[in-house]
Protein backbone atom coordinates (compact mmCIF):
# COMPACT_ATOMS: atom_id res chain seq x y z
CA UNK A 1 0.00 0.00 0.00
CA UNK A 2 2.90 2.33 0.75
CA UNK A 3 3.89 2.20 -3.22
CA UNK A 4 0.80 3.60 -4.37
CA UNK A 5 1.17 6.52 -2.17
CA UNK A 6 4.65 7.40 -2.42
CA UNK A 7 4.11 7.13 -5.92
CA UNK A 8 1.39 9.12 -6.48
CA UNK A 9 3.38 11.92 -4.08
CA UNK A 10 6.47 11.67 -6.23
CA UNK A 11 4.52 12.72 -9.52
CA UNK A 12 2.73 15.34 -7.68
CA UNK A 13 5.93 17.04 -6.63
CA UNK A 14 7.22 17.28 -9.93
CA UNK A 15 4.52 20.11 -10.49
CA UNK A 16 6.25 23.45 -11.11
CA UNK A 17 4.96 26.59 -9.87
CA UNK A 18 2.28 27.80 -12.25
CA UNK A 19 1.99 31.31 -13.28
CA UNK A 20 4.51 33.90 -14.73
CA UNK A 21 7.57 34.30 -13.09
CA UNK A 22 7.45 38.23 -12.86
CA UNK A 23 10.13 40.48 -14.80
CA UNK A 24 10.51 44.21 -15.67
CA UNK A 25 8.71 44.38 -19.16
CA UNK A 26 11.23 45.10 -22.25
CA UNK A 27 8.00 47.46 -23.55
CA UNK A 28 7.87 49.02 -19.76
CA UNK A 29 8.52 53.44 -20.48
CA UNK A 30 11.30 53.09 -17.49
CA UNK A 31 13.23 50.69 -20.24
CA UNK A 32 13.22 53.22 -22.55
CA UNK A 33 16.74 55.02 -23.10
CA UNK A 34 15.04 58.34 -23.59
CA UNK A 35 13.78 57.84 -19.69
CA UNK A 36 17.39 57.75 -18.39
CA UNK A 37 18.77 60.23 -20.76
CA UNK A 38 19.43 63.79 -19.38
CA UNK A 39 17.21 66.29 -18.66
CA UNK A 40 16.12 68.38 -21.80
CA UNK A 41 16.02 71.91 -19.36
CA UNK A 42 19.66 70.45 -18.16
CA UNK A 43 21.73 72.76 -19.62
CA UNK A 44 19.86 76.00 -17.81
CA UNK A 45 22.41 77.85 -16.13
CA UNK A 46 20.39 77.72 -12.83
CA UNK A 47 21.00 73.87 -12.81
CA UNK A 48 24.02 71.76 -12.18
CA UNK A 49 24.19 67.88 -12.74
CA UNK A 50 25.37 66.78 -9.32
CA UNK A 51 22.97 64.16 -7.69
CA UNK A 52 20.65 66.02 -5.52
CA UNK A 53 21.34 65.26 -1.36
CA UNK A 54 19.58 63.19 0.29
CA UNK A 55 18.28 66.31 2.72
CA UNK A 56 18.33 68.92 -0.05
CA UNK A 57 16.80 71.36 2.83
CA UNK A 58 19.86 71.73 3.90
CA UNK A 59 21.41 73.31 1.25
CA UNK A 60 19.22 76.15 2.82
CA UNK A 61 21.89 76.55 5.56
CA UNK A 62 18.75 77.31 7.27
CA UNK A 63 18.44 76.06 10.93
CA UNK A 64 15.11 77.12 11.44
CA UNK A 65 14.01 74.91 8.53
CA UNK A 66 15.71 71.93 9.08
CA UNK A 67 14.43 71.47 12.64
CA UNK A 68 10.93 72.14 11.20
CA UNK A 69 11.15 69.25 8.79
CA UNK A 70 12.89 66.93 11.91
CA UNK A 71 9.83 67.73 14.14
CA UNK A 72 7.29 66.85 10.96
CA UNK A 73 9.60 63.38 10.01
CA UNK A 74 8.63 62.79 14.18
CA UNK A 75 5.01 63.76 14.34
CA UNK A 76 3.47 63.99 11.18
CA UNK A 77 -0.04 62.32 11.25
CA UNK A 78 0.52 61.03 7.53
CA UNK A 79 3.82 59.24 8.41
CA UNK A 80 2.15 58.20 10.64
CA UNK A 81 -0.33 56.45 8.48
CA UNK A 82 1.60 55.19 5.83
CA UNK A 83 4.22 53.79 8.93
CA UNK A 84 0.83 51.60 10.26
CA UNK A 85 0.02 50.49 6.62
CA UNK A 86 3.65 49.37 6.23
CA UNK A 87 3.26 47.32 9.40
CA UNK A 88 0.15 46.04 8.41
CA UNK A 89 1.54 45.07 5.04
CA UNK A 90 4.56 43.14 6.52
CA UNK A 91 2.02 41.46 8.96
CA UNK A 92 -0.08 40.12 5.99
CA UNK A 93 3.37 39.31 4.53
CA UNK A 94 4.01 36.63 7.44
CA UNK A 95 0.42 35.84 7.49
CA UNK A 96 0.42 34.58 4.07
CA UNK A 97 4.06 32.45 4.52
CA UNK A 98 2.79 31.31 7.38
CA UNK A 99 0.82 28.81 4.72
CA UNK A 100 4.09 26.95 4.16
CA UNK A 101 4.62 26.16 7.72
CA UNK A 102 2.90 22.68 9.55
CA UNK A 103 -0.59 23.05 11.09
CA UNK A 104 -0.44 21.35 14.45
CA UNK A 105 -3.50 21.00 16.88
CA UNK A 106 -4.00 19.01 20.02
CA UNK A 107 -7.15 17.72 21.56
CA UNK A 108 -8.75 16.26 24.51
CA UNK A 109 -11.75 15.23 26.18
CA UNK A 110 -12.93 12.82 29.27
CA UNK A 111 -16.45 11.99 29.43
CA UNK A 112 -19.29 10.03 31.34
CA UNK A 113 -21.67 8.41 29.34
CA UNK A 114 -23.12 5.37 27.64
CA UNK A 115 -22.47 4.33 24.26
CA UNK A 116 -25.09 2.81 21.70
CA UNK A 117 -25.52 -1.02 22.18
CA UNK A 118 -27.86 -1.31 19.02
CA UNK A 119 -24.59 0.49 17.12
CA UNK A 120 -22.36 -2.02 18.19
CA UNK A 121 -25.01 -5.18 17.48
CA UNK A 122 -25.38 -5.92 21.14
CA UNK A 123 -29.00 -7.12 22.34
CA UNK A 124 -28.17 -5.45 26.10
CA UNK A 125 -27.53 -1.92 26.69
CA UNK A 126 -23.90 -1.21 27.91
CA UNK A 127 -22.83 -0.35 31.13
CA UNK A 128 -22.47 3.94 31.94
CA UNK A 129 -18.61 4.62 32.11
CA UNK A 130 -16.04 7.53 31.60
CA UNK A 131 -14.03 7.36 28.31
CA UNK A 132 -11.50 9.48 26.89
CA UNK A 133 -10.36 10.61 23.03
CA UNK A 134 -7.20 12.67 22.64
CA UNK A 135 -5.13 13.09 20.20
CA UNK A 136 -2.48 15.63 18.35
CA UNK A 137 -2.68 16.28 14.42
CA UNK A 138 -0.02 17.88 12.06
CA UNK A 139 -1.10 18.98 8.73
CA UNK A 140 1.37 20.21 6.18
CA UNK A 141 0.00 21.38 2.29
CA UNK A 142 2.28 20.88 -0.19
CA UNK A 143 2.83 23.42 -2.45
CA UNK A 144 2.96 21.41 -5.39
CA UNK A 145 1.53 24.43 -8.12
CA UNK A 146 3.20 26.81 -6.09
CA UNK A 147 0.15 28.86 -4.78
CA UNK A 148 2.10 29.78 -1.83
CA UNK A 149 5.06 30.80 -3.00
CA UNK A 150 2.91 33.07 -5.60
CA UNK A 151 1.04 34.24 -2.57
CA UNK A 152 4.25 35.08 -0.35
CA UNK A 153 5.78 37.03 -3.87
CA UNK A 154 2.41 38.94 -3.80
CA UNK A 155 2.34 40.19 -0.35
CA UNK A 156 6.07 40.57 -0.23
CA UNK A 157 5.85 42.78 -3.07
CA UNK A 158 3.05 45.06 -1.74
CA UNK A 159 5.10 45.33 1.67
CA UNK A 160 7.77 46.63 -0.47
CA UNK A 161 4.79 49.26 -2.25
CA UNK A 162 4.04 49.96 1.57
CA UNK A 163 7.39 50.69 2.09
CA UNK A 164 7.70 52.82 -0.98
CA UNK A 165 4.47 54.96 0.20
CA UNK A 166 6.17 55.20 3.19
CA UNK A 167 8.93 56.75 1.31
CA UNK A 168 7.09 59.19 -0.62
CA UNK A 169 4.91 60.41 2.50
CA UNK A 170 7.98 61.48 3.80
CA UNK A 171 8.84 63.10 0.15
CA UNK A 172 5.48 65.17 0.05
CA UNK A 173 5.66 65.94 4.30
CA UNK A 174 9.29 67.59 3.60
CA UNK A 175 8.30 69.64 0.81
CA UNK A 176 5.16 70.46 2.48
CA UNK A 177 6.75 72.16 5.26
CA UNK A 178 9.49 73.31 3.37
CA UNK A 179 6.94 75.08 0.86
CA UNK A 180 4.93 76.39 4.35
CA UNK A 181 8.06 77.53 5.90
CA UNK A 182 9.11 79.89 2.39
CA UNK A 183 5.28 81.00 2.30
CA UNK A 184 5.40 82.22 5.44
CA UNK A 185 8.96 84.21 5.18
CA UNK A 186 7.74 85.54 1.50
CA UNK A 187 4.86 87.04 3.50
CA UNK A 188 7.07 88.69 5.66
CA UNK A 189 9.30 89.90 3.42
CA UNK A 190 6.03 91.24 1.26
CA UNK A 191 5.28 92.14 4.22
CA UNK A 192 8.19 94.55 5.37
CA UNK A 193 7.88 95.69 1.55
CA UNK A 194 4.45 96.99 2.04
CA UNK A 195 5.08 98.41 5.09
CA UNK A 196 8.30 100.70 3.89
CA UNK A 197 6.43 101.11 0.76
CA UNK A 198 3.23 102.48 3.31
CA UNK A 199 5.71 104.93 5.65
CA UNK A 200 7.06 106.25 2.44
CA UNK A 201 3.85 107.10 1.05
CA UNK A 202 3.22 108.51 4.50
CA UNK A 203 6.12 111.06 4.45
CA UNK A 204 5.13 111.82 0.83
CA UNK A 205 1.69 112.89 2.50
CA UNK A 206 3.07 114.70 5.03
CA UNK A 207 5.13 116.88 2.15
CA UNK A 208 2.52 117.21 0.39
CA UNK A 209 0.76 118.88 3.48
CA UNK A 210 3.80 120.90 4.40
CA UNK A 211 4.24 122.42 0.30
CA UNK A 212 0.24 123.14 1.09
CA UNK A 213 0.89 125.41 4.38
CA UNK A 214 3.45 127.20 2.40
CA UNK A 215 1.30 128.08 -0.40
CA UNK A 216 3.60 125.41 -2.77
CA UNK A 217 0.70 122.55 -2.85
CA UNK A 218 -2.67 122.21 -3.95
CA UNK A 219 -5.86 120.07 -2.52
CA UNK A 220 -6.07 117.80 -4.83
CA UNK A 221 -2.38 116.75 -4.47
CA UNK A 222 -3.26 115.91 -0.88
CA UNK A 223 -5.94 113.50 -1.80
CA UNK A 224 -4.52 111.99 -4.22
CA UNK A 225 -1.54 111.10 -2.10
CA UNK A 226 -3.71 110.06 0.65
CA UNK A 227 -5.46 107.81 -1.96
CA UNK A 228 -1.98 106.03 -2.69
CA UNK A 229 -1.61 105.93 0.81
CA UNK A 230 -5.00 103.99 1.85
CA UNK A 231 -4.66 101.63 -1.69
CA UNK A 232 -0.94 100.56 0.19
CA UNK A 233 -2.28 100.03 3.31
CA UNK A 234 -4.83 97.64 1.89
CA UNK A 235 -2.35 95.06 0.75
CA UNK A 236 -1.06 94.60 4.67
CA UNK A 237 -3.85 92.57 5.50
CA UNK A 238 -3.69 89.80 2.80
CA UNK A 239 -0.31 89.53 3.67
CA UNK A 240 -0.86 89.24 7.56
CA UNK A 241 -3.07 86.73 6.87
CA UNK A 242 -0.88 84.50 4.44
CA UNK A 243 1.84 84.75 6.83
CA UNK A 244 -0.33 83.15 9.72
CA UNK A 245 -2.21 80.15 7.92
CA UNK A 246 1.82 79.25 6.86
CA UNK A 247 2.13 79.09 10.72
CA UNK A 248 -0.66 77.10 11.00
CA UNK A 249 -0.36 74.84 7.95
CA UNK A 250 3.48 74.32 10.08
CA UNK A 251 2.27 73.51 13.32
CA UNK A 252 -0.27 70.97 11.52
CA UNK A 253 2.06 69.14 9.46
CA UNK A 254 4.33 68.92 13.04
CA UNK A 255 1.92 67.23 14.62
CA UNK A 256 1.15 70.22 16.90
CA UNK A 257 -2.56 72.73 17.46
CA UNK A 258 -1.44 75.92 16.37
CA UNK A 259 -1.33 77.63 19.67
CA UNK A 260 2.07 75.34 20.02
CA UNK A 261 3.39 76.61 17.11
CA UNK A 262 6.21 79.58 18.69
CA UNK A 263 6.89 82.69 16.96
CA UNK A 264 10.38 82.23 17.27
CA UNK A 265 10.29 78.63 14.96
CA UNK A 266 9.94 81.33 12.20
CA UNK A 267 12.15 84.07 12.50
CA UNK A 268 12.97 84.20 8.93
CA UNK A 269 12.28 87.79 7.39
CA UNK A 270 12.84 86.77 3.79
CA UNK A 271 12.03 83.70 1.56
CA UNK A 272 15.46 80.96 1.78
CA UNK A 273 17.25 80.96 -1.56
CA UNK A 274 20.04 78.69 -2.69
CA UNK A 275 23.54 80.09 -3.26
CA UNK A 276 24.43 78.42 -5.65
CA UNK A 277 22.90 75.98 -8.81
CA UNK A 278 19.96 73.19 -8.04
CA UNK A 279 21.83 69.67 -8.25
CA UNK A 280 19.21 67.86 -10.67
CA UNK A 281 21.17 64.47 -11.47
CA UNK A 282 19.38 63.10 -15.02
CA UNK A 283 16.41 61.11 -15.60
CA UNK A 284 18.49 58.01 -14.55
CA UNK A 285 18.47 58.84 -11.15
CA UNK A 286 15.58 60.26 -10.82
CA UNK A 287 13.74 57.10 -12.19
CA UNK A 288 15.44 54.88 -9.36
CA UNK A 289 14.91 58.03 -6.52
CA UNK A 290 11.08 58.56 -6.80
CA UNK A 291 9.21 56.59 -4.64
CA UNK A 292 5.76 56.70 -6.47
CA UNK A 293 7.76 54.93 -9.35
CA UNK A 294 9.70 51.94 -6.63
CA UNK A 295 6.28 51.84 -5.32
CA UNK A 296 3.99 51.48 -9.16
CA UNK A 297 6.94 48.86 -10.01
CA UNK A 298 6.52 46.74 -7.19
CA UNK A 299 2.71 46.65 -7.36
CA UNK A 300 3.37 45.70 -10.82
CA UNK A 301 4.95 42.78 -9.30
CA UNK A 302 1.94 41.46 -6.67
CA UNK A 303 -0.37 41.65 -9.61
CA UNK A 304 1.72 39.31 -11.60
CA UNK A 305 2.76 36.83 -8.77
CA UNK A 306 -1.12 37.13 -8.50
CA UNK A 307 -1.71 35.20 -11.61
CA UNK A 308 -0.12 32.15 -10.12
CA UNK A 309 -2.20 32.37 -7.55
CA UNK A 310 -5.38 32.68 -9.79
CA UNK A 311 -3.86 29.37 -11.70
CA UNK A 312 -3.18 27.39 -8.73
CA UNK A 313 -6.74 27.58 -7.93
CA UNK A 314 -7.44 25.34 -10.79
CA UNK A 315 -5.19 22.45 -10.02
CA UNK A 316 -5.55 20.16 -7.44
CA UNK A 317 -4.90 21.12 -3.44
CA UNK A 318 -2.79 18.42 -1.50
CA UNK A 319 -2.41 18.48 2.05
CA UNK A 320 -0.02 15.43 3.88
CA UNK A 321 -1.53 14.46 7.50
CA UNK A 322 -0.52 13.04 10.32
CA UNK A 323 -3.24 12.11 13.57
CA UNK A 324 -2.43 10.03 16.57
CA UNK A 325 -4.20 9.77 19.99
CA UNK A 326 -5.54 7.65 22.79
CA UNK A 327 -9.52 6.89 22.39
CA UNK A 328 -11.45 4.32 24.71
CA UNK A 329 -12.75 3.99 28.34
CA UNK A 330 -10.74 6.11 30.69
CA UNK A 331 -8.86 3.99 32.67
CA UNK A 332 -7.26 2.58 29.43
CA UNK A 333 -6.04 6.08 28.26
CA UNK A 334 -2.42 5.52 27.21
CA UNK A 335 -2.52 1.77 26.65
CA UNK A 336 -1.72 0.06 23.68
CA UNK A 337 -4.95 -1.27 22.42
CA UNK A 338 -6.02 2.39 22.78
CA UNK A 339 -3.46 3.75 20.78
CA UNK A 340 -4.42 5.05 16.92
CA UNK A 341 -2.40 7.16 14.37
CA UNK A 342 -2.94 7.39 10.71
CA UNK A 343 -0.62 8.88 8.02
CA UNK A 344 -2.21 9.99 4.18
CA UNK A 345 -2.62 12.81 2.01
CA UNK A 346 -5.83 14.66 1.50
CA UNK A 347 -6.50 15.37 -2.09
CA UNK A 348 -9.30 18.05 -2.46
CA UNK A 349 -9.86 19.50 -6.47
CA UNK A 350 -12.78 21.56 -8.14
CA UNK A 351 -12.70 20.59 -11.69
CA UNK A 352 -12.02 24.48 -13.66
CA UNK A 353 -14.61 25.97 -14.37
CA UNK A 354 -15.58 29.24 -16.89
CA UNK A 355 -15.54 31.35 -12.94
CA UNK A 356 -12.01 29.79 -12.13
CA UNK A 357 -10.81 30.66 -15.71
CA UNK A 358 -12.60 34.23 -15.55
CA UNK A 359 -10.58 34.72 -12.17
CA UNK A 360 -7.30 34.18 -14.18
CA UNK A 361 -8.49 36.30 -16.45
CA UNK A 362 -8.80 39.45 -14.17
CA UNK A 363 -5.73 38.91 -12.34
CA UNK A 364 -4.38 39.47 -15.95
CA UNK A 365 -6.23 42.15 -16.77
CA UNK A 366 -5.01 43.63 -13.00
CA UNK A 367 -1.67 42.86 -14.24
CA UNK A 368 -1.57 45.18 -17.51
CA UNK A 369 -3.99 47.84 -16.04
CA UNK A 370 -0.40 48.04 -13.17
CA UNK A 371 2.09 47.97 -16.51
CA UNK A 372 -0.16 50.97 -17.68
CA UNK A 373 -0.36 52.48 -14.23
CA UNK A 374 4.00 51.87 -13.81
CA UNK A 375 4.20 53.59 -17.55
CA UNK A 376 1.83 56.72 -16.80
CA UNK A 377 3.63 57.39 -13.31
CA UNK A 378 7.23 57.09 -14.69
CA UNK A 379 5.73 59.37 -17.85
CA UNK A 380 4.63 61.71 -15.17
CA UNK A 381 7.50 61.90 -13.22
CA UNK A 382 9.51 63.35 -16.36
CA UNK A 383 6.77 65.68 -17.03
CA UNK A 384 6.67 67.13 -13.95
CA UNK A 385 10.53 67.59 -13.39
CA UNK A 386 10.76 68.76 -16.61
CA UNK A 387 7.81 71.17 -15.75
CA UNK A 388 9.25 72.35 -12.74
CA UNK A 389 12.61 72.94 -14.21
CA UNK A 390 11.09 75.35 -16.88
CA UNK A 391 9.39 77.52 -14.71
CA UNK A 392 12.14 77.57 -12.01
CA UNK A 393 14.51 78.82 -15.02
CA UNK A 394 12.01 81.58 -16.29
CA UNK A 395 11.05 82.76 -13.06
CA UNK A 396 14.93 83.38 -12.37
CA UNK A 397 14.59 85.25 -15.56
CA UNK A 398 11.84 87.30 -14.44
CA UNK A 399 13.15 87.80 -11.15
CA UNK A 400 16.35 89.13 -12.76
CA UNK A 401 14.38 91.38 -15.18
CA UNK A 402 12.33 92.70 -12.42
CA UNK A 403 15.16 93.51 -9.66
CA UNK A 404 16.72 95.96 -12.77
CA UNK A 405 13.54 97.40 -13.28
CA UNK A 406 13.11 97.83 -9.25
CA UNK A 407 16.01 99.46 -9.18
CA UNK A 408 15.80 102.22 -12.28
CA UNK A 409 12.51 102.93 -10.61
CA UNK A 410 14.14 104.07 -7.40
CA UNK A 411 16.27 105.85 -9.51
CA UNK A 412 13.63 107.51 -11.81
CA UNK A 413 11.49 108.33 -7.75
CA UNK A 414 14.43 109.79 -6.58
CA UNK A 415 14.65 111.71 -9.49
CA UNK A 416 11.18 113.15 -9.69
CA UNK A 417 11.32 113.86 -5.60
CA UNK A 418 14.28 116.17 -6.80
CA UNK A 419 12.64 117.87 -9.57
CA UNK A 420 9.51 118.14 -8.01
CA UNK A 421 10.45 119.96 -4.85
CA UNK A 422 12.68 122.53 -7.22
CA UNK A 423 9.68 123.16 -9.28
CA UNK A 424 10.55 121.60 -12.06
CA UNK A 425 7.89 119.20 -12.55
CA UNK A 426 4.42 118.72 -11.60
CA UNK A 427 2.73 116.53 -8.74
CA UNK A 428 1.47 114.07 -10.88
CA UNK A 429 4.79 112.91 -12.28
CA UNK A 430 6.37 112.58 -9.13
CA UNK A 431 3.52 110.29 -7.96
CA UNK A 432 3.62 108.31 -11.42
CA UNK A 433 7.27 107.67 -10.15
CA UNK A 434 6.28 106.49 -6.80
CA UNK A 435 3.30 104.27 -7.71
CA UNK A 436 5.56 102.39 -10.50
CA UNK A 437 8.67 102.32 -7.63
CA UNK A 438 5.80 100.34 -5.05
CA UNK A 439 4.66 98.34 -7.78
CA UNK A 440 8.86 97.11 -8.76
CA UNK A 441 9.04 96.63 -4.93
CA UNK A 442 6.21 94.83 -4.62
CA UNK A 443 6.38 92.49 -7.53
CA UNK A 444 9.96 91.69 -6.82
CA UNK A 445 9.52 90.55 -3.33
CA UNK A 446 6.98 88.52 -5.20
CA UNK A 447 8.88 87.20 -7.37
CA UNK A 448 11.21 86.43 -4.84
CA UNK A 449 8.65 84.60 -2.85
CA UNK A 450 8.30 82.22 -6.06
CA UNK A 451 11.77 81.81 -7.07
CA UNK A 452 12.09 80.13 -3.39
CA UNK A 453 8.66 78.23 -3.84
CA UNK A 454 10.09 76.99 -7.42
CA UNK A 455 12.72 75.62 -5.75
CA UNK A 456 10.58 73.40 -3.75
CA UNK A 457 8.38 72.32 -6.43
CA UNK A 458 11.31 70.71 -8.46
CA UNK A 459 12.70 69.36 -5.19
CA UNK A 460 9.18 67.79 -4.77
CA UNK A 461 9.30 66.49 -8.43
CA UNK A 462 12.83 65.15 -7.97
CA UNK A 463 11.69 62.98 -5.39
CA UNK A 464 14.45 63.53 -2.58
CA UNK A 465 13.92 63.38 0.84
CA UNK A 466 13.24 60.02 2.30
CA UNK A 467 16.49 59.01 2.10
CA UNK A 468 18.35 57.96 5.29
CA UNK A 469 15.10 59.10 7.45
CA UNK A 470 14.39 55.63 9.21
CA UNK A 471 12.36 52.42 7.84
Amino acid sequence: MRLPLLASLAVLAACGTVGPDYELPAKAVIERPAAAAPFVSAGEPAFRGEPLPPGWWRLYRDPALDALVGKAFAANTDLRVAAANLARARAVQREVAGAAEPVIGASGGPAYGRASAAAKGLPEPLADGYSHDAGVTVSYQLDLFGKIRRGVEAAGADSEAAEAALDLARVTVAADTARAYVDACGARHQLDVARRSVDLQQRFVDLTQRRIRAGRGTALEASRARAQLEQLRAALPPLLAQTRTARFRLAALTGRAPADMADGEIACSAAPRLAQPMPVGDGAALLRRRPDIRGAERSLAAATARIGVATSDLYPSVSLGLSAGSTGALDRFGAGDAMRWSLGPLVSWTLPTKAGHARVAQAESATAAALARFDGIVLNALRETESAMTVYARELDRNAALRAAREQSALAASQSHRLYEAGKIDFLSVLDADRTLVTGDSALAASDAQVAADQVALFLALGGGWEGSGG
